[in-house]
């Protein structure tokens, strides 16, 4: 009796699962699932070892483990210094209106990927929000959700980055593409605040602080972004076929920016020796690793083709599955990059085996805006837990405000993915 890959890869998902629901470090759960997943699809020992072995070495993981390393030694450096805080003290007067003021805070802090960094945001909601009618729910509303309208897009996060490097497309690409998606975020996510209940003008503040300081502070993340985009741009053109030509100008840049943080604080020997050997940061590098050697057993042991093929035959429609895998991987264990790592592989080897790759990048978007709401709106999403503790909020009267503005989103992400596939018809005829 021959068993059903579909039933086979599900057995998968639930072990890892299970495996994360039961503390189970993220690199860990995809290694097993690696090895269960090869026995189950018919890989023997020898060519496992040598699929596991070649997705570690391969240029594209250490690429991604040491951009992913980068973003995560600028975010932590910019943090212990204190830039960060001086970054938003600096920023604080440039902008009078209280509501806007509520939303651009903990705005500003999800520039930088840090987790439960929603808390970090909060004492200054806060103080914003006493001089508000809102209170304690919309107040950590405001504060979880303004919090990640960055990360549908925005490149020092490591999902975005392992979403390119999965998919093997262009950064900017995705960045450009994926961009609007915070424009409606900010949109939905800024409605509850649009009533006239809040008033238009700070209190009892005069003048305006001058923004050369702002910007000061602003230099690495400007680094970042600018240096990226144009030495990314120049080594590709430059250098096509080099290691690793696509990531060069993001390492370059993100180093340039550490150098920066470090040099500008002064950070001591000791303090960026105590960054650099972070258990967090070794775990982070082991969890890439660990996602690509999953994606590598999925693609040497053919379980996409076999799926893939028993999917036609359900005739199971592409779209449900690209949007509900997600979501329900996002929503059970609440972190991005565990969504995005162990659903994109199956998701754009099915895609392209179904015959969908020349519009690969619609696909993955409406993926990743279905498994981010699936993050957004789990209870077990950091952020979420530690905003409505300091707020004091319930999650009942908290979710009360988010699942609009997530609604609106979803929306907006099945509308743009039914323009971009009209556009591309249009173009194709």
């Amino acid at each position: 009796m021959q068993i059903s890959a579909l039933f086979k890869l599900v057995v998968v998902f639930v072990l890892m699962l299970v495996a994360i629901r039961r503390d189970i470090s993220l690199g860990s759960t995809f290694v097993l699932s690696s090895l269960l997943l090869g026995v189950l699809f018919g890989l023997d020992a020898a060519s496992m070892a040598v699929s596991v072995l070649s997705s570690v070495l391969s240029s594209r993981t250490i690429a991604l483990c040491a951009v992913v390393s980068l973003i995560l030694i600028l975010s932590t450096s910019m943090e212990v210094s204190g830039h960060m805080k001086r970054l938003l003290t600096k920023f604080r007067g440039m902008v009078r209106s209280p509501r806007v003021n509520l939303a651009i805070f903990p705005a500003l802090i999800g520039l930088l990927p840090m987790p439960g960094g929603a808390v970090f945001s909060a004492p200054m909601v806060r103080e914003i929000g006493a001089s508000t009618p809102l209170d304690p729910h919309e107040l950590s509303y405001v504060n979880y959700w303004f919090r990640h309208v960055w990360e549908y897009w925005w490149p020092l996060y490591p999902g975005i980055i392992l979403v390119v490097a999965l998919a093997d497309l262009s950064l900017w690409a995705v960045v450009l593409y994926l961009f609007p998606l915070t424009l409606v975020a900010l949109g939905a996510g800024y409605y509850p605040l649009a009533g006239n209940r809040l008033c238009r003008e700070q209190a009892g503040e005069t003048g305006r602080p001058p923004v050369t300081p702002f910007l000061r502070e602003l230099i690495p993340i400007l680094l970042v972004i600018v240096m990226g985009l144009v030495l990314g741009e120049l080594f590709a053109l430059l250098l096509p076929e080099q290691f690793p030509a696509k990531e060069a100008g993001l390492v370059l840049s993100l180093a340039a920016a550490i150098g920066w943080v470090w040099v500008r604080n002064r950070v001591d020997a000791g303090t960026v020796r105590s960054i650099i050997l972070s258990p967090r940061l070794l775990g982070m590098i082991y969890m890439i690793a660990s996602i690509m050697v999953f994606q590598g057993v999925m693609e040497d042991s053919r379980a996409v083709e076999a799926v893939s093929a028993e999917l036609k035959m359900l005739d199971v429609p592409l779209v449900a599955i690209v949007m509900m895998l997600p979501f329900v991987v996002g929503a059970i264990v609440g972190i991005t990059v565990a969504f995005v790592g162990s659903t994109f592989p199956i998701l754009i080897a099915l895609v392209v085996s179904l015959g969908r790759g020349d519009i690969l990048l619609p696909y993955l978007m409406l993926a990743l805006v279905s498994g981010f709401m699936g993050v957004l709106l789990s209870p077990l999403h950091l952020c979420l837990q530690l905003s409505n503790k300091y707020f004091g909020a319930s999650m009942r009267e908290v979710y009360r405000h988010l699942w609009l503005p997530s609604a609106a989103v979803l929306a907006s992400a099945v509308l743009y993915f039914v323009l971009s596939l009209l556009v591309v018809d249009s173009f194709m005829r």
